[in-house]
């Protein structure tokens, strides 16, 4: 994507000056998905420069022009709930560098892994609107389309149920035991007396 001074070339098509630098030299993209919803984290790398620039969700967080150290981190925060993302910029070989992505201390592999463990997630439609619903198991907030819900529990007979609303539809989790050990607790969301399937 870079010419070989790490300068952009360009033609005159008569768009906005502000366009000309962004994402001339992109080396990395990765998407995260937290409770606030998925975020799409790009990276700008210099190899000749040492520009560094990341962008969260197409807002730039980070621009380094001129880094005589080509090799180090970017830290920086991601989403509602500010959470602590670092991109590791390590040489590989000669002029070749690798980028890895780091959430709260991990991996984003092991991060996701931790995080699939911890929350469940669905993704329905309602009145022609898409929504992404989250729970998070650990303090049982119930995120939706990147806003925490006002939620309500109530035990029944068979478990738990967490109450909420979107707009005039009557929404709420029922957690379950499954009666095994290693499988824990079932949640289910149901929308309108509809259950929804949860996405992997």
């Amino acid at each position: 994507m870079a010419s070989g001074d790490g300068s952009p070339v360009f033609e005159d098509d008569g768009s906005p000056p502000h366009n000309l630098e962004k994402m001339t030299n992109c080396v990395a993209t990765w998407e995260v998905a937290l409770s606030d919803g998925v975020h799409k984290i790009e990276f700008e790398h210099g190899t000749t420069t040492g520009k560094r620039v990341v962008y969260v969700d197409g807002k730039e967080e980070i621009r380094k022009k001129w880094m005589f150290k080509l090799v180090g981190k970017e830290t920086f925060y991601v989403g509602t709930a500010k959470t602590k993302a670092t991109i590791n910029i390590d040489a590989v070989s000669g002029f070749a560098y690798e980028y890895t992505l780091e959430i709260n201390g991990e991996s984003l592999k092991q991060y996701m892994e931790k995080r699939s463990k911890t929350t469940n997630t669905w993704v329905l439609q309602l009145d022609g609107e898409d929504f992404r619903v989250v729970l998070d198991k650990n303090t049982m907030d119930v995120w939706c389309n990147g806003k925490i819900m006002k939620t309500e529990g109530e035990f029944v007979d068979d478990g738990v149920e967490t109450h909420f609303h979107f707009g005039n539809h009557d929404c709420y989790i029922k957690a379950v035991s499954s009666g095994k050990p290693k499988e824990g607790i079932i949640h289910t969301l149901i929308v309108d007396n509809r259950e929804i399937p949860q996405i992997s």
